[in-house]
């Protein structure tokens, strides 16, 4: 074994490996999407759908001004997108759960996470 491999042994024994830090800051945002679950449940699938349409307004409202092309988009999206994500989340675990009858799992809603903000995850 090299001396780097030997390291980063050492490093990860005590620290977590890239991927555990990774899982480790998800695990927050995984308990507010799950205690978002009882409450989603409770709604009609009319409200649902008012739901969806609010968060949609809401993160359109807050980009009517952006430009694509500008530098600073990505940023203005971000934040836009950050605070409608746990209740997005939510919304999309019930959906699933009604019209296609499958629960998605913590996993998935990583893997979904990820793919916001970019991430590649296999």
């Amino acid at each position: 074994m090299d001396l780097a491999k030997f390291i980063d042994k050492i490093v990860a024994r005590f620290i977590g490996t890239k991927h555990e830090r990774d899982i480790k800051k998800l695990r927050p945002v995984i308990a507010a999407i799950n205690e978002r679950e009882a409450a989603v449940r409770s709604l009609g699938d009319e409200d649902l759908k008012a739901r969806f349409a609010e968060l949609r307004t809401q993160v359109q409202g807050q980009l009517k001004d952006a430009d694509p092309a500008e530098p600073a988009y990505k940023e203005q999206l971000q934040k836009a997108l950050e605070p409608a994500i746990v209740p997005a989340f939510a919304l999309v675990r019930e959906a699933g759960r009604r019209f296609l009858n499958m629960r998605h799992f913590d996993v998935q809603l990583i893997g979904a996470w990820s793919c916001t903000k970019a991430k590649s995850r296999k």
